[in-house]
């Protein structure tokens, strides 16, 4: 399967500090906010966010994780999916601006499961949703408040996003479809 580079490290950081000053500037500043990634690269990326608002504005740092594995509608053609650890930042998550964050916007599946994952954890003042990457071919109405790359897509294709932390390197690829 033949993978076309669309990305490269330069742009992915270009990206995530372009998503932390919107999310700076559409939530008037960081009080009350807080980033909950979505395992396993949604993780790595709400953490590197949440390390440029730290530069940005010292004392935003309020990041967790948030695993969607059991609130998922496809667990029965996908069972071997292994719950990751959710941890959710001192001073939960009532009342504050939850911005949830993931690598690859699709479907809106993975979305819909981590509204009800947030739910049993707390009652957010609102929830925003930035992505590194949409790709579009959604079957549910969300939409992400800020987007690193939009990058339409075949349904034959696939986005694979590595990234430092987990792969060695940072870049998406968009793999697959007519060759």
């Amino acid at each position: 399967m033949t993978a076309r580079p669309v990305l490269q490290q330069a742009d992915i950081t270009r990206a995530l500090t372009r998503i932390a000053h919107e999310i700076l500037e559409s939530n008037h500043g960081s009080s009350d906010l807080v980033l909950l990634g979505i395992p396993t690269r949604g993780v790595l990326l709400a953490e590197r966010i949440a390390g440029i608002l730290e530069r940005l504005e010292p004392g935003t740092g309020r990041v967790g994780a948030l695993d969607v594995t059991m609130y998922r509608d496809d667990l029965r053609s996908q069972p071997t999916r292994s719950p990751q650890p959710t941890r959710i930042p001192e001073g939960g998550i009532d009342g504050k601006t939850v911005v949830l964050v993931d690598d690859v916007l699709y479907s809106g599946r993975t979305i819909r499961a981590a509204l009800d994952a947030l739910s049993a954890h707390g009652r957010p003042r609102a929830v925003r949703l930035a992505v590194l990457v949409d790709r579009g071919h959604r079957e549910l109405p969300i939409r992400a408040d800020f987007v690193g790359k939009n990058l339409p897509t075949s349904v034959a294709e696939r986005i694979n996003v590595r990234l430092l932390e987990t792969d060695g390197e940072d870049a998406v690829e968009i793999a697959g479809g007519a060759e």
